[in-house]
């Protein structure tokens, strides 16, 4: 199953993200951003790889529905509610992260 995780800069949160789950034997994954200054930015292509799309604020997931509408009907997109409070690999964020996507997979 491909995963991609979201958030606004591709800095901390999605990263930390990809970083948990990049050594999954169940999962691919992969993160992006939503906003020009992203480090990866979010794109169609990305968004037909993935399986699941992750976002980490419910403005995320709006940018995403506005920017790719013809491309993400088909693609569930989760929020997670996740706010941009933490540094990569935070302690709270990891456990945080882990804890919200856990009854999706």
């Amino acid at each position: 199953m491909n995963l991609l995780f979201v958030c606004s800069r591709n800095q901390w949160r999605s990263p930390t993200a990809e970083e948990i789950f990049k050594n999954s034997q169940e999962h691919q994954v992969k993160s992006a951003g939503t906003e020009p200054s992203a480090r990866i930015k979010i794109t169609e292509k990305l968004i037909n790889w993935a399986d699941i799309i992750f976002v980490m604020e419910k403005k995320h997931k709006e940018r995403i529905s506005q920017r790719f509408a013809t491309v993400v009907d088909e693609k569930e997109l989760i929020v997670l509610d996740i706010p941009d409070e933490y540094q990569f690999m935070d302690e709270e964020l990891v456990d945080l992260i882990k804890l919200s996507i856990s009854p999706y997979l």
